[in-house]
């Protein structure tokens, strides 16, 4: 079948695309740099003649609260409305683990108005929840850190996944029939996210101090204890941390 891959040259859309390729499927990766533009509609027409599933994987080049929202609200708009002219029947989207509950941060709140555009569009879906990738620990230490050079960060649990396992999860949803709800994605080893970035840091001999602190925003929501967390029925990932972690440069 043909898919198209919005977002397709990214972390995930990239082994999105090479995953579906390896299966024979003809997999479509789309992105401003290919000449498809969710935001302004250019392009959509002509990419999606003929496919039967599209995948969403973009994200905004911004995470300032109006730009965000801006984004997911117009781009989303945009390609499920070309869906339905181009007769798409599947409409694949990543989201996050625990996006409802984190409705104080500016960019949860924009994946929360996607998920509720793509239940109301009409087109079969399917919305996949991740936890945390572990390619984007980093990424949290930086938006918790202070000028000081501290990093604060709640004591609180999380379940973070490898993006090859997520990619695999995103791919087998796209060729299967759409369950028109939202199902979870986590990795197999849960930690404290304190000291899961405290013991990425003193690996690599960063010097600053990660302190445990309950109040900690994470990206401008606050966190209670399972906030992060899948529930019982997540699907969990093949690839533990320590073994990721262990390979990198």
């Amino acid at each position: 079948m043909k898919v198209v891959v919005i977002g397709g040259t990214g972390l995930i859309g990239s082994k999105v695309v090479t995953k579906l390729a390896a299966h024979d499927h003809e997999a479509v990766p789309a992105s401003p740099d290919s000449g498809v533009n969710t935001l302004t509609g250019e392009g959509l027409a002509e990419v999606l003649k003929g496919a039967s599933v599209v995948v969403d994987v973009s994200n905004s080049p911004s995470f300032a609260d109006d730009d965000v929202m801006e984004f997911f609200r117009t781009s989303t708009t945009n390609l499920l409305k070309a869906e339905r002219e181009a007769g798409v029947t599947h409409h694949v989207a990543l989201s996050v683990v625990g996006t409802d509950r984190l409705q104080e941060s500016g960019y949860f709140r924009a994946k929360q108005v996607q998920e509720e555009l793509i239940k109301d569009s009409g087109v079969p879906f399917s919305i996949v929840h991740a936890t945390q990738f572990f390619e984007f620990m980093k990424g949290i230490a930086a938006g918790a850190t202070k000028d000081d050079n501290t990093v604060h960060l709640a004591p609180i649990k999380i379940q973070p996944i490898y993006s090859d396992d997520v990619a695999t999860a995103v791919g087998r949803t796209a060729i299967g029939e759409p369950v028109n709800g939202v199902f979870e994605v986590a990795g197999p080893d849960t930690f404290q996210l304190d000291e899961l970035i405290r013991t990425g840091l003193e690996a690599e001999n960063d010097p600053r101090k990660v302190v445990a602190d309950p109040k900690a925003p994470y990206f401008g929501a606050q966190l209670e204890e399972a906030t992060l967390l899948p529930g019982a029925g997540a699907r969990i990932g093949e690839t533990h941390f320590a073994d990721w972690f262990a390979q990198q440069p």
